[in-house]
């Protein structure tokens, strides 16, 4: 084949590529939270598949953060049924992705803390059986700072002592919900405070006694110091024995922790 015919194949090519890629970003729905992040992170995260903005996708936070450091969350998205992942950002934050949540055979509910750094939406997409992103969020008003603050513990000459800990109860299930609430001894560094080097948990697993997981959890460095989680194990056949939660971070440190049901 002759450098000109290759030329003549070749250019159809990228322009069906270019057309398809430019065809792929117009479909991206207004915001109504009228971010300007939004079309980034559409591109990023969310163009593998159709995206609606969907209020059964709940998340509630305070309108007025108390605390940067500290600003509590709660997402739920139980009404959608069959939830395979959840994606949770922080749009106007340096480092936007909170976490990434796979309920598995727990229900599509969490609670956690995150930094805010500014005012932003806080936005939560949750991708259906179906490769559907059903997208939901709010405004947080913040005074600034949260994720370039060094946290407590990088003041504290003693903070390895507790590294690691975690503490956890399971609650009975009463037809409608079975709460599972965690919390871990992490300082969560995010890396943006001077001198301080990035340090956060990457990723939690909760199995049964038999070792299928319920649930798995990407974290990432806005999630707050200490970070407490909530999760709702409602329908999950827990009667085995004890649950088992294998926790790492960035570092290599191993976590591990058990709760009877």
């Amino acid at each position: 084949m002759d450098n000109q015919t290759m030329r003549h194949r070749l250019i159809p090519c990228l322009l069906f590529a270019l057309a398809a890629h430019a065809s792929v970003a117009a479909e991206a729905p207004p915001d109504p939270l009228g971010s300007v992040q939004w079309a980034r992170y559409y591109d990023a995260y969310f163009s593998d598949g159709p995206v609606t903005f969907d209020p059964r996708v709940r998340v509630f936070a305070p309108e007025r953060a108390e605390d940067s450091m500290q600003v509590p969350v709660t997402v739920d998205a139980r009404e959608l049924g069959d939830v395979r992942e959840m994606v949770v950002l922080a749009d106007y934050n340096p480092i936007p992705l909170v976490l990434r949540f796979k309920p598995q055979r727990a229900q599509p509910f969490i609670s956690f803390r995150i930094k805010l750094q500014q005012t932003s939406p806080i936005r939560v997409a949750a991708r259906t059986a179906g490769g559907t992103w059903h997208v939901g969020g709010m405004w947080v008003d913040a005074a600034g700072g949260g994720c370039t603050l060094p946290s407590e513990a990088s003041s504290k000459p003693d903070w390895t002592a507790r590294l690691g800990e975690i503490y956890g109860r399971l609650w009975p299930d009463d037809g409608n919900r079975q709460p599972l609430r965690v919390r871990m001894m992490h300082p969560m560094d995010t890396g943006l405070a001077d001198q301080i080097p990035r340090f956060h948990i990457e990723d939690l697993v909760l199995r049964d006694a038999d070792g299928s997981e319920l649930w798995s959890m990407q974290v990432y460095e806005p999630v707050s110091e200490n970070p407490v989680f909530g999760f709702d194990l409602h329908g999950a056949d827990l009667t085995a024995g004890p649950l088992e939660l294998n926790g790492r971070d960035n570092n290599a440190n191993r976590f591990l922790a058990r709760f009877a049901p």
